[in-house]
């Protein structure tokens, strides 16, 4: 039963993820020449983190990223099958919350979604491996001190903020398989099909996360 509520928290957070923060992209644009709204999008994913963590963070850990969940599996904090029932319940809630918002704001919005930095498979995936490795890494070290409970919301929310900031002009900004596969689903297209980098990248920028801060953090010479 315990299990199943972390699910069901991992899902209605992603759901708000997509629905509050996709949607906001699809409403006031993430151009970086439209300065108002790139920042209003990159800040409503920040805020998004920081009112799900003292949400739903004392009952999942609030990863609403399949990337963040695969970091934990790494670090040891996540077992295998809670992995994977993280990861269905993210997706699942992803879907949720772009349906939710297209039935709003209709498809021709882009509710969202990513896009490959000009046309290029290569340097897409390189930005979103070094966007998900600092995002992740901050979270891993901001979660590794019990001490830091009360304001770990809020720094993840703004190291989620931070890498937004930089990275909307060139991929939209994923470091999220789920957040990228639920617009893209709905939405088709080009979308659809390069989603598999913005799958494929933020899951490799976790592990690798991981696996550095396992071996920084490590006190054995």
């Amino acid at each position: 039963m315990q299990s199943i509520k972390k699910y069901i928290a991992e899902f209605i957070g992603t759901f708000v993820l997509v629905l509050f923060a996709c949607g906001t992209a699809a409403v006031v644009g993430c151009s970086a020449e439209n300065g108002t709204g790139y920042l209003l999008t990159a800040l409503a994913f920040g805020l998004v983190i920081v009112a799900m963590a003292y949400s739903i963070g004392n009952i999942s850990g609030c990863h609403i990223n399949p990337a963040v969940s695969i970091a934990m599996l790494v670090s040891g904090k996540l077992s295998v099958a809670d992995f994977i029932g993280y990861v269905v319940a993210q997706f699942a809630g992803a879907t949720a919350g772009a349906a939710v918002l297209m039935a709003l704001v209709g498809k021709e919005s882009g509710l969202g979604a990513n896009a490959l930095y000009n046309d290029s498979i290569g340097l897409s995936i390189l930005i979103e491996i070094i966007l998900t490795f600092v995002f992740v890494i901050a979270i891993l070290g901001v979660t590794s001190k019990v001490e830091n409970g009360a304001v770990a919301g809020i720094v993840i929310g703004l190291s989620l903020t931070l890498v937004h900031i930089l990275g909307i002009s060139f991929t939209g900004t994923s470091v999220n398989p789920a957040r990228s596969f639920g617009p893209a689903i709905l939405v088709g297209g080009d979308a659809l099909s390069s989603v598999w980098v913005f799958i494929v990248a933020p899951l490799i920028g976790g592990v690798l996360a991981a696996l550095v801060y396992k071996f920084l953090s490590c006190k054995k010479d």
